[in-house]
């Protein structure tokens, strides 16, 4: 199938056609030519401008530089004369981003000044598949797995440039199958499958990307043939260390393993009457001396709960599950976070772990595959959302506690669930591909702006076009806020279809056991957290579980999370609770068919084939938009029988 390259294409510049640059190549390895070849590619593309080995005097200078940490670069441009330091991996990112600077300022080589040095923000930045040995994807909205087909590992050209695109934008870690595993996928540990996963290694290596594979906490039952996958078994233990011993002597390098346990149906240590540090030790001591790391997953909940039992709480699991065993980790386990307390929802507060895990590795995972934001049938460009979370200060220490700062460090970083299928596109959307870029570019530089960041995509994507940069722009930078306002309102969430997650259904999870609850009555919405409630405010530190405990300074987009409140009650906005609920469902939609107007302002400036996905995507958005106005007006307006003060059409 044929696909496009993203942000990736290197749309011609200006020609300087039969022009040759020398080049002196002084970085080391795999990477060091990853680095040369695409430098290569990239002044052809843009200029038309070949390349050649030279000397001393060289145009071009890329060199290892053990000074610098993996990742880390040094960019010196002036008067067509380059030179790119890096440490490890930075080499090649610091030729990635000299090829950006070139887009974004539409210069000519020679015109290009530039003394730039980055060090990465986060020491791991990875990217989380939910693919299937079968071929499918979890939550995958983008087409079929360019990794696996039919229990099978593929491995071509598309491999290469998934890793061409990730590491681009600095990613330097990729899981590559769904954190369920099941059926053919446990069998990745073993003999069936050590030869394809080498290729897919070798190749991800070449780019600074080291490969993790998601494995199940039972596979001594499963792969094994033991009766028990107690941690503490020691026939257990001997079965983990000669297993990976196996792995990596097949697998050198490899990263380690990514698990998720006692989790919907997944197995883990909690069957065995073990807490989630027996397991993750487990594991973390059977491959320490291959230097692999375990990554274990906190969303850990009791999902058989009742709707009836107003003081269990989900929200509350994570913190409750993993804060008692701080400090009880080994050193090469980091524990993956979600960035709220439930699961992805297009609006939640940050998870209160990343304040109160002290002495524990630990790595803030979103989600980019739109499971709850649109399904890559919207736009929602999510990179203003994560950088509010970064930005959030958990005032759990003194000089300073943003989530950035706390995620910083050895061992620590983000992680994202990714976005990518086979689709000729990647990400289904056209614009959904500025969240696997801006995911990667936010992981390695917190400090960059959501506009930033927007703008240098568009720019490489879709070349130095005012009116389509502009346009795409102002689409992407409102994108989340007017999806929260047709969704959800004020923080409370899963007003979705069940098991799709798809559209609007209010009452879908209602009398459900997911703990995902709105508790709307004829009076009022919301869930008290308080101490009043379920006391889920009392898991932040004090200064910051007061403020959410209080209407007067809880934040007005979080309320309803934190608060059960009456139709009637006076926002700080100025109106009532339902006024807010129809004014920004009738907002959100008209935002919905704005954006259709102004892509469609974009004819004839966009390619063909790419107008053509992105209109049908937006006529799509518009109308389904105007679909979770009217659901969720009309199901309040019947609920609390109070009417609309301006008078707009509500189904009652």
């Amino acid at each position: 199938m044929e696909y496009t390259k993203c942000w990736l294409e290197y749309p011609r510049i200006r020609s300087e056609e039969g022009r040759t640059l020398t080049l002196q190549n002084l970085a080391e390895g795999s990477v060091g030519q990853s680095a040369e070849k695409e430098l290569a590619l990239g002044l052809r593309g843009l200029y038309g401008i070949g390349l050649t080995e030279g000397g001393p005097e060289a145009a071009v200078t890329l060199k290892t530089d053990g000074a610098l940490p993996d990742g880390g670069y040094v960019l010196h441009a002036a008067k067509g004369s380059v030179t790119v330091r890096g440490g490890g991996a930075g080499v090649l990112y610091g030729v990635f981003a000299l090829l950006r600077h070139l887009q974004t300022a539409w210069c000519g080589w020679d015109e290009l000044t530039l003394e730039e040095e980055k060090r990465p923000s986060n020491d791991l930045r990875l990217l989380n598949h939910w693919d299937n040995l079968e071929g499918d994807i979890e939550r995958g909205y983008s087409g079929r797995s360019f990794f696996f087909r039919d229990n099978q590992i593929l491995v071509g050209q598309r491999t290469v440039d998934y890793a061409r695109m990730a590491a681009s934008c600095g990613v330097n870690g990729v899981v590559l199958n769904n954190v369920n595993v099941r059926a053919a996928a446990v069998e990745l540990i073993s003999d069936r499958y050590y030869a394809p996963l080498r290729r897919i290694q070798e190749i991800l290596a070449a780019y600074g990307i080291r490969m993790y594979l998601s494995v199940n906490f039972a596979a001594p039952i499963s792969l094994g043939g033991l009766g028990t996958a107690d941690p503490l078994d020691g026939s257990v233990q001997s079965w983990w260390r000669e297993k990976a011993d196996e792995i990596w002597r097949n697998l050198p390098g490899l990263g380690g393993f990514l698990v998720k346990a006692d989790s919907e149906g997944q197995p883990g240590p909690h069957s065995y009457g073990r807490d989630q540090a027996d397991g993750a030790n487990m594991l973390a001591d059977a491959i320490a001396p291959h230097g692999g790391r375990v990554i274990w997953r906190c969303f850990v909940y009791n999902c058989q709960q009742d709707w009836r039992d107003r003081v269990t709480d989900r929200a509350r699991a994570g913190f409750d599950n993993f804060m008692p065993l701080d400090g009880k980790f080994r050193d090469n386990v980091t524990l993956q976070i979600k960035n709220g307390p439930m699961d992805f929802q297009v609006r939640e507060p940050v998870s209160p772990l990343f304040g109160g895990l002290k002495h524990t590795n630990r790595i803030l995972e979103v989600q980019i595959a739109q499971e709850y934001t649109g399904q890559q049938r919207h736009v929602c460009y999510l990179i203003p959302w994560f950088k509010e979370i970064l930005e959030t200060d958990l005032m759990c220490r003194e000089g300073g506690s943003r989530v950035s700062s706390l995620i910083a460090g050895p061992n620590q970083g983000m992680a994202a669930v990714a976005n990518t299928g086979d689709d000729p596109n990647w990400t289904g959307h056209d614009l959904a591909a500025a969240n696997l870029y801006g995911f990667g570019r936010l992981s390695y530089d917190t400090s960059l702006t959501p506009e930033a960041i927007a703008r240098e995509w568009l720019r490489q994507t879709y070349g130095r076009s005012p009116e389509v940069e502009e346009t795409l722009l102002k689409i992407l930078l409102s994108s989340w806020h007017t999806y929260e306002k047709y969704n959800a309102p004020l923080g409370i969430g899963w007003m979705v279809v069940p098991e799709t997650h798809y559209g609007p259904s209010v009452d879908g999870y209602e009398y459900s056991r997911w703990g995902t609850y709105h508790r709307a009555d004829r009076n009022g919405l919301g869930v008290d957290r308080t101490a009043r409630g379920t006391g889920y405010c009392g898991q932040y530190a004090p200064a910051l579980a007061a403020i959410y405990a209080d209407l007067e300074t809880c934040p007005e987009e979080l309320v309803l999370f934190f608060h059960h409140l009456p139709y009637t009650y006076m926002l700080k906005s100025g109106v009532t609770v339902i006024q807010h609920i129809y004014d920004t469902h009738f907002e959100g939609a008209s935002e919905a068919e704005a954006f259709l107007r102004m892509v469609e302002g974009l004819e004839g400036k966009l390619p063909e084939d790419v107008y053509r996905r992105m209109h049908a995507r937006f006529v799509h958005q518009a109308r389904h938009a105007r679909e979770w106005c009217d659901v969720i007006n009309s199901y309040f307006l019947r609920l609390s029988g109070i009417q609309d003060d301006k008078g707009r059409p509500i189904y009652a």
